[in-house]
């Protein structure tokens, strides 16, 4: 159809056309659809207007253009009508609209009805004024959405880079934010079911409120500030909920690593499920939280306690000297309570509540980070629900528990040397008896103890034939699996339940796994398995069985004693049990296969070590690759190489140097590989070929490489080769009498090397 080029009435009576399909409105006209009028695919240009009003219908308009506008009013509609170039829609009080699309530059102001509405694109536009109603728009790649006072919206979308819905008033439900959109609340505005997923962005403030918002994803985020609320959100899969000072959030839920931030706001009846965290800082107050198991919350610098935090078994809260309020720690095995800042002393002005214990390794803990037990000289009690810990600088620690004097105590450390102060509990691991379970150092001579015969699979009772105590001590200068540490095997390390209770054996005793033996010291993972550095000393039993048995301590399938000349142990409190036969060999009178092989070991530790996915695990150790290679004359003067080309390094020797020492680093590579390789020797470099230049002659030096070598060498795969253990002796053979010698040598191998370690000696455990 051709132009519109003059005024035009649609319907409305008085003989006009009631219906008009196609043709474009020009500049400065208007075309007027009233009752009963319907126009179709008509295109308003810039400059040009249509007025639908009294029931009149416009369909499938194009609004295009600056100053091209469609009035709906008075009980006009408009549906699926596209807007885009500086075009307008505006929808009066009784008219409607459906299915309309904004796009770039253009803009629909709504006093009526508008649903389905789409706003998309930069600088597209669309406003909910005073009496104006909605349902279901979406802004999209850059649109904007006003709502303000008196609207009301049910079903709002806002998704995509710099798109924005800003509400200052009305009231808005089902709203969903999304691909990093941002949702704006504020004015006194109440918004419910809010869905904010793929990095969408909630900003409420100026007295907005928001209830039972869902946030998901990383990057998902909702900030209350300013005298902004939010009730009932929930926080998971690594989106966070912000509360910054004047803003309040109540019963929220944290969960699967979701994060609730709080600096200066205010949360109250907040939980805290499996994977979730809460970090309080900067005058934040909370008042009544619940910290599941995996759950953790932080109060650092000010972050203050007004109520209760009710700690469950599994959970952590991290607090300072003057974070106040209870932490009421669930359970009788509850080691969740972590106060930091006090290694210059201080009192902790949180109430410990429900601190207690029921039996050996089934105790309350509560670690105070930065102290190590040696750092405590004396405990004592001013009342009885009060400690004090003086410390060797002289200050003292002042811990607020109920009933702490009548629980008792013991100081422990954690796997990161941490101290613990625990409430002090029954010694004793548990052996599985036909009667139950049974203290190890209960157990006498002719008492049955229950036995695994795990080939097929049954259990069999077997007699205890002789029962003995001794003393060990720890040798703290050695690498801790050698000095005689005991290792802690946490509860429920191994399976749920299983031990049931803190486990202590020592690094030889092996735990019993599919059919073969394993010793636990191949399974330290430094969280759930770790040494236990705070004991260097303790009693341990012997236990002999009428023959090397698979039997249940602390609820886990370990061994009993086999006498090979290494010490297997449970500990208990300051006891170590260790259960034990005459001398044997495992080739001949094991009850399962002793199994060292990492193809076995570990798939093992990897399993064992994924059960604490929510858990902060101990630092790798640091490695480096310099070799720090030097030698060291009989005479103790070290000798620099002078040159070093690639592999091969050439020093200087001083006239009648009868043998050197080749010093470098040196690691064992079950430290820097893992505990499950079962290679404890400390390995320095590997030594080839090593060559002697004196007056002019040239002499092969292969002490090393002999059947019967020096002090300080291992064998290798290769025949040509030796490795050194870090300090390894080399006689030159009295080539150098009275003559200057330059030796070279060339390093096949060396490293990698752990920061820590730098023994030049092999080290060699001896028992207590």
């Amino acid at each position: 159809m051709s132009d519109i080029s003059q005024d035009t009435t649609i319907g409305g009576g008085s003989g006009n056309a009631t219906e008009l399909n196609g043709g474009t409105v020009l500049s400065g006209v208007g075309l007027f659809v009233s009752s009963g009028g319907i126009a179709s695919n008509v295109t308003v240009g810039s400059g040009g207007y249509i007025d639908v009003y009294n029931s009149g219908t416009a369909i499938s308009a194009l609004v295009s253009g600056a100053s091209a506008v469609l009035n709906v009013s008075n009980g006009g509609k408009t549906s699926n009508t596209s807007v885009t170039d500086g075009g307008n829609i505006i929808v009066s009080a009784g008219g409607s609209s459906d299915n309309d699309l904004i796009k770039a530059n253009g803009q629909e102001a709504v006093w009526g009805t508008a649903n389905n509405l789409i706003i998309s694109g930069n600088n597209t536009h669309a406003y909910l004024h005073d009496g104006g109603t909605g349902t279901n728009w979406t802004t999209e790649d850059g649109g904007w959405v006003g709502i303000y006072s008196g609207a009301s919206l049910d079903g709002f979308t806002v998704t995509g880079q710099n798109t924005y819905g800003d509400i200052s008033g009305g009231q808005v439900t089902n709203a969903s934010v999304t691909d990093g959109g941002t949702l704006q609340i504020e004015s006194g505005v109440a918004i419910s079911g809010i869905n904010a997923t793929s990095g969408g962005q909630v900003y409420v403030s100026n007295g907005g409120s928001t209830t039972g918002t869902i946030l998901s994803d990383s990057g998902t985020a909702e900030t209350v500030q300013g005298g902004g609320s939010a009730s009932g959100t929930q926080v998971a899969s690594g989106a966070s909920l912000t509360v910054s000072t004047d803003g309040s959030a109540t019963d929220t839920t944290v969960s699967a690593n979701g994060h609730l931030l709080v600096s200066g706001g205010t949360i109250v009846d907040t939980t805290i499920t499996n994977g979730g965290e809460a970090t309080l800082y900067d005058a934040a107050t909370a008042d009544t939280v619940t910290v599941d198991s995996g759950g953790s919350i932080t109060f650092e610098n000010n972050g203050t306690l007004t109520g209760t935090v009710t700690l469950q078994d599994g959970g952590s809260a991290t607090i300072q000297a003057g974070t106040g309020g209870t932490i009421d720690v669930a359970g009788s095995s509850n080691t969740g309570v972590v106060i930091s800042g006090l290694t210059s002393g201080g009192t902790v002005t949180t109430v410990i509540s429900g601190f207690n214990g029921t039996s050996a390794g089934a105790s309350d803990g509560i670690q105070l980070a930065g102290l190590k037990a040696a750092d405590v000289t004396s405990v004592t009690y001013p009342s009885a629900d009060q400690v004090n810990l003086l410390l060797t600088n002289g200050k003292t620690v002042t811990l607020s528990i109920a009933g702490a004097e009548k629980a008792g105590y013991t100081l422990v450390s954690d796997a990161n040397g941490d101290l613990i102060y625990e409430v002090c509990f029954l010694s004793g691991s548990m052996i599985r008896t036909p009667d139950g379970d049974v203290a190890v150092e209960d157990i006498q001579i002719g008492d049955q103890v229950v036995t695994f015969d795990w080939k097929s699979n049954k259990t069999v009772c077997r007699p205890v034939i002789w029962v003995g105590k001794t003393h060990a001590t720890v040798r703290p200068d050695l690498p801790h699996d050698e000095a005689g540490y005991p290792v802690r095997v946490r509860k429920d390390a191994i399976a749920n339940g299983v031990p049931y209770k803190d486990m202590l054996i020592t690094a030889e005793h092996c735990l019993f796994f599919e059919g073969k033996f394993v010793p636990v010291r191949m399974l330290v993972n430094g969280v759930s398995i770790f040494y236990d550095t705070s004991i260097t000393s303790y009693d341990y039993y012997h236990v002999e069985t009428e023959q090397h048995s698979v039997i249940t301590a602390d609820g886990m399938l370990t061994e009993s004693y086999l006498d090979t000349g290494n010490r297997r142990a449970f500990r208990q409190e300051g006891k170590i049990a260790a259960l034990r036969c005459t001398t044997q060999s495992w080739a001949d009178h094991s009850a399962a296969p002793l199994c060292v092989e990492r193809a076995f070991v570990e798939p093992l530790f990897r399993k064992l070590n994924a059960r604490n996915s929510n858990s902060i695990g101990a630092e790798h150790a640091k490695l480096v690759t310099d070799v720090d290679l030097h030698l060291i004359t009989e005479s103790g003067a070290p000798i620099r190489p002078f040159r070093q080309d690639g592999q091969h390094y050439s020093f200087m020797l001083p006239a009648n140097t009868a043998y050197v020492h080749i010093v470098s680093r040196a690691s064992r590579p079950a430290d820097v590989i893992g505990p499950f390789v079962d290679d404890r020797r400390f390995m320095g470099v590997a030594v080839a070929d090593v060559h002697l230049l004196c007056a002019q002659q040239l002499y092969d030096i292969t002490s090393h490489l002999q059947v019967e070598k020096p002090e300080g060498w291992h064998d290798t795969d290769w025949a040509d080769c030796a490795w050194t253990n870090g300090n390894a002796m080399l006689p030159l053979g009295g080539y150098t009498k009275g003559k200057m010698g330059l030796l070279s040598m060339t390093i096949r191998a060396a490293g990698p090397y752990t920061v820590q370690n730098h023994k030049t000696a092999e080290a060699k455990l001896r028992s207590a």
